[in-house]
This record gives structure tokens, sequence and C-alpha cells, in this order.
């Protein structure tokens, strides 16, 4: 293995990590939690709720009977996690912050891309609120992809330098 794959390997644990943290926490509330029932963890805050998304984040594009919506989704995610692949294997491995990000959603991607095909809708669990407002009800992977894009727009706005002009020849 080369320098440059085992760094890059490192980075991949991160999003095995993601997925098998996804997986196993989808596991856990389909075994224990009945579907649309809430489980509070903090009241006025957070609770845990099974529910089957049919669409992408934030339920858009839900399926709604469509027995082909799924796969079109799946499809779409395979094409994304390409593209998200192929800049993974281009960053440098010196863009730490970049390359971190791509490996958050590369895993949120894949943990999602797992429940889309084995069940057609991915399993979504997280209800946070503040009173009667509910954000959209979400998982690991759609943290971590969500994590992975904010890491991007950082690095994109702070992290890399321009590098400096060479200064010009001048006559003295």
């Amino acid at each position: 293995m080369t320098r440059l794959e085992d760094l890059k390997a490192r980075y991949l644990l991160l999003s095995l990590a993601v997925v098998v943290l996804d997986q196993w926490s989808k596991w856990l509330v389909e075994a224990r939690l009945a579907d649309h029932m809430p489980f509070v963890v903090v009241p006025g805050f957070l609770n845990l709720i099974y529910v089957k998304n049919t669409g992408v984040a934030f339920g858009m594009f839900a399926a709604h009977g469509n027995r082909w919506g799924w796969l079109i989704l799946a499809l779409l995610g395979i094409a994304a996690l390409a593209l998200v692949s192929f800049v993974f294997w281009r960053t440098p491995t010196e863009d730490r912050l970049l390359l971190t990000a791509l490996a958050l959603i590369m895993g949120g991607a894949v943990g999602n891309l797992i429940d889309r095909v084995a069940n057609q809708a991915v399993t979504d669990f997280i209800d946070a609120y503040f009173r009667s407002y509910h954000w959209h009800t979400f998982n690991v992977a759609d943290s971590a992809i969500t994590i992975g894009i904010c890491l991007m727009a950082v690095d994109m706005l702070f992290g890399r330098k321009q590098p400096a002009e060479a200064p010009s020849a001048s006559s003295n």
C-alpha cells in the first residue's frame, strides 16, 4: 500500500464508522420502537420516533406509492456517491478538513443507500424540536452528511490560503 493509499484509508475508516453506527442505530430503533410512537429523551427538545422515509433528505420527493421511486432515488444516490468518491480520491492528503468532510458524506450516503436498497425506504428516528416546532426526523447518516457539507463550506470559505504572489522583478 502506498503512502497516499495508507493516508486515505484512515479517512475511509471514518466512513466505515459512520456506516456501522448508522446501521446499528437503525437496527436498534427498528427492534425497540413502535412505528410513530415517540420515546421522549429530553422533554421539550428530543424524541426518538421510528419512521420510514421514502424520499430524500427531510422527506422531499417521497415516493408516495410510486413503485419505482425508490430505485430512482437509489440510482441518484449511487451517482452522488460516485462523484463524492471521485473528489475524495483526487483531493490531496494535505487537505485534511476536506477529506474528513468527504469521508463523512460518503459514510452517510452509504448508510442511507443500504436502507434504500434493502427496504425501499430510509429509517429515520431523531426528532429534534422546540415547543411546537419539530425539525424533520433524521438519522445518523443524515447527520454525517450535514456535518460533512458544513465542513466543506468551512473549508471552501476559510481552509485554503491563496499563495502569496511572487515578488515582481524590479530594477534598482
